[in-house]
């Protein structure tokens, strides 16, 4: 049983903490409410369990032989961030009619499967809990990490929905949006740093 605490422990860790996901879960709370973005989250935890899944059952082996796609998967992340950094900052604090619905299902999955961290917290989990490859124990773990995933992202969407009631001003939420696009500016730099 403690292995499972394990599991659940470290997804916990690399699903709650800051990154590009969170940031924008804790923007749309603020802009659209728990509800709404509820479409966000779902897709962020589909996205990242099916790459989870993935690396558990050999995708990390064919990155491991094919550097150069690893590169492109970095750069299109890299891309991405800096796009919704570009759609953050650009934002005039108001709702249109057409906004109101929130961020969709396919955003959301879409930017883990170009999230850095999440290829990180799949090969590095899948290493420390599984690496003799067993298809049970990487289901488990997987099924462990919807869960807590799920929890983790709800919860940045929470806590941006509490923080939209202070926000009330199309001048305040301007600010908010361009400070998270600061944020995701910086992790995309840091994508670029040579280890």
């Amino acid at each position: 049983m403690s292995l499972y605490w394990a599991m659940a422990a470290f997804a916990l860790a690399m699903s709650i903490s800051p990154g590009p996901v969170n940031i924008v879960a804790l923007s749309a709370g603020v802009r659209f409410g728990v509800w709404a973005s509820l479409r966000h989250v779902t897709g962020a935890t589909v996205g990242f369990t099916l790459l989870f899944l993935l690396v558990g059952l050999g995708l990390h082996g064919l990155l491991e032989r094919w550097t150069s796609l690893t590169l492109a998967i970095q750069l299109a992340g890299v891309g991405f961030l800096l796009y919704m950094a570009w759609k953050l900052a650009c934002d005039d604090g108001q709702l249109s009619q057409a906004e109101v619905q929130g961020p969709s299902f396919v955003h959301g999955a879409l930017m883990q499967w170009l999230n850095p961290k999440a290829w990180l917290a799949s090969v590095s989990g899948m290493a420390a809990f599984v690496a003799d490859g067993n298809v049970g124990r990487v289901l488990l773990f997987a099924l462990i990490y919807f869960v807590v995933c799920y929890a983790s992202v709800a919860a940045w969407v929470c806590a941006g929905a509490l923080l939209g009631r202070y926000l009330d001003q199309p001048g305040k939420v301007r600010l908010f949006n361009r400070c998270m696009a600061a944020l995701l500016v910086g992790s995309a730099l840091y994508l670029l740093i040579p280890e």
